[in-house]
């Protein structure tokens, strides 16, 4: 299965949001995508404060700029490298 970070909420798909991409996103977090495959995790808001969360922003708006396909913001970095600097920010 897999472990769960705190503050960083796994995306679930129904059948139908899964097509239509239309996935809600509670008030006070942002849907980031990360990694080869583009896993889609959901993470609070106050993560963009963050100096360490700030630089992969950096590095995002380098390689991607601001065009976003996903609907939210994809982020350069392996899902290890990611799950391992949010939860220093936990």
């Amino acid at each position: 299965m897999g472990f769960r970070l705190p503050g960083i909420r796994k995306a679930s798909f129904s059948a139908n949001q899964a097509s239509s991409k239309a996935v809600d996103v509670e008030k006070g977090y942002l849907a980031v995508y990360v990694g080869e495959k583009m896993r889609r995790f959901v993470i609070p808001v106050s993560y963009l404060n963050k100096p360490s969360f700030q630089d992969l922003l950096s590095q995002a708006e380098e390689e991607f700029g601001y065009h976003h396909p996903n609907g939210g913001l994809t982020i350069p970095c392996s899902e290890d490298v990611f799950q391992h600097i949010t939860s220093l920010l936990n």
